[in-house]
């Protein structure tokens, strides 16, 4: 009789915490980061890399669509540190979201706390280090965001999931490239391409004849488009950044600073090895590095001419980018189709034209936007507008559109009300490559 008593007050308990919804909140994941420095040999050369958790790159975040992510990150760095992390949604958090002005950076031998949401996203993302030129020393890593399982996705479920983090690198220190910027010089031509953190047949992607695989493939260079490839096979566009997109296959993608592509290839080929190729795009000079695609039955390694891709050819990049198209009847991270909401409805508020120059200023190369170049304030700017601090920023200290004039120095700041709809003209009239970082926001291309 007791023992039924104790039972139905557990049962009544557990009911009672389920009406109050302890147990309908998304599942927490929790991660602990230790930032410290390493040795590197990703082009043959030891450097001074930064490591997390001793790996480079480093640890892969996995998460399903709603899931909080608790990442505490503790920083044995001689200098403060900042992670951003690119493609996941700030939802009124931006203090969270890792960029110098509005996060503040860890000290050397702090710790921070990151709480993120994964707040209606799916797809392929990576993190990557904010500031003081960290980027060029390691620290970045690659995110992938499942679908809740019942949540239909557009393409049945692969045989494995690769994550590739592609770009250019350099084989000076940070500190060095660093110095080189800011004296107001431009950075030298990259010293190679890596894959996943190695250089040229440094890296192997197993895999089974006549599966398919998807692999999400991240530009995490510093200046670089890459082009990607790979040796007999073609690749199925199904993701781009948390969207599927209708399915078209290439032969090979053009991917530029910052962006992340997901594509499913099927094992077809005769088993055997095969070259996974990553190529510089617009440069003097083609760089060119490779990994290994691995049958599991192969008996004969990686042989004939790396396969050739585009080098300087705009229009075959402009086209491919015009091709990418969203699916607008398979489900996000929601049942309902991507193409349930209207775009074409939206009432615009207003509109933003946003270009980009690169001006000398005091004798030295600095670059700007609407002609005003960025100076950081020394209190983050989300604290001095917290706490209503006067003469940090100035709202409107950026003209919405280019004026032209002569470029000037500002902590600049543009206002924008909340739940308001603003599109946003990029003009780039340099003649170099722009990649824009749209920081904790999601937004849709419309031309």
């Amino acid at each position: 009789m007791r023992d039924s008593r104790v039972l139905c007050s557990l049962i009544a308990l557990l009911l009672s915490l389920a009406v109050h919804g302890v147990y309908g909140d998304s599942p927490y994941r929790f991660f602990t980061w230790e930032i410290t420095y390493g040795d590197i040999y990703p082009l043959g050369v030891k450097q001074q890399g930064i490591l997390i958790n001793g790996q480079f790159p480093g640890p892969q975040i996995d998460a399903v669509t709603n899931d909080n992510l608790i990442i505490s990150v503790y920083n044995y760095l001689r200098e403060p540190f900042l992670i951003s992390w690119n493609g996941l949604q700030q939802r009124r958090n931006s203090w969270q979201d890792g960029v110098y002005g509005t996060t503040c950076p860890i000290p050397p031998g702090k710790n921070f706390t990151y709480v993120l949401q994964a707040k209606d996203q799916i797809g392929s993302y990576f993190y990557f280090p904010s500031f003081l030129f960290h980027k060029a020393a390691g620290a970045f890593g690659g995110i992938r965001i499942w679908s809740r399982p019942r949540i239909p996705v557009p393409f049945p479920p692969p045989a494995g999931d690769f994550t590739v983090l592609a770009g250019d690198w350099y084989r000076s220190n940070h500190y060095v490239l660093r110095r080189l910027l800011d004296s107001g010089h431009n950075l030298p031509f990259p010293d190679g391409l890596l894959i996943n953190g190695r250089g040229w047949n440094g890296y192997t992607f197993t895999v089974e004849p006549g599966r398919t695989y998807r692999f999400r493939i991240s530009n995490v260079g510093l200046t670089t488009s890459i082009n990607f490839r790979i040796q007999g096979h073609s690749m199925k566009l199904v993701e781009v950044e948390g969207s599927h997109t209708l399915q078209n296959t290439y032969a090979a993608l053009d991917i530029h600073l910052g962006q992340t592509y997901s594509v499913l290839v099927t094992m077809d080929q005769a088993p055997q090895d095969y070259y996974i190729v990553v190529s510089s795009r617009f440069t003097p000079r083609v760089l060119t590095t490779t990994a290994i695609l691995h049958y599991s039955n192969s008996r004969r390694g990686v042989s004939g001419p790396i396969p050739g891709g585009p080098t300087t050819e705009i229009a075959w990049s402009l086209n491919q980018a015009r091709s990418i198209r969203w699916n607008l009847t398979a489900s996000g991270p929601r049942p309902n189709p991507q193409g349930s909401y209207h775009y074409g409805m939206i009432k615009i508020s207003r509109t933003i034209t946003l270009a980009n120059s690169a001006p000398y200023m005091n004798g030295k190369q600095r670059y700007a936007i609407n002609s005003v170049s960025f100076v950081p304030a020394d209190t983050p700017l989300k604290l001095a507008d917290y706490f209503k601090i006067p003469g940090v920023f100035t709202l409107g200290s950026m003209p919405t559109s280019p004026n032209w004039g002569n470029a000037y120095l500002q902590t600049s700041v543009m206002a924008a009300n909340f739940r308001e709809f603003v599109e946003i003209v990029f003009q780039n009239w340099e003649d170099t490559v722009q990649s824009y970082h749209i920081d904790g926001y999601s937004f849709f291309v419309v031309g």
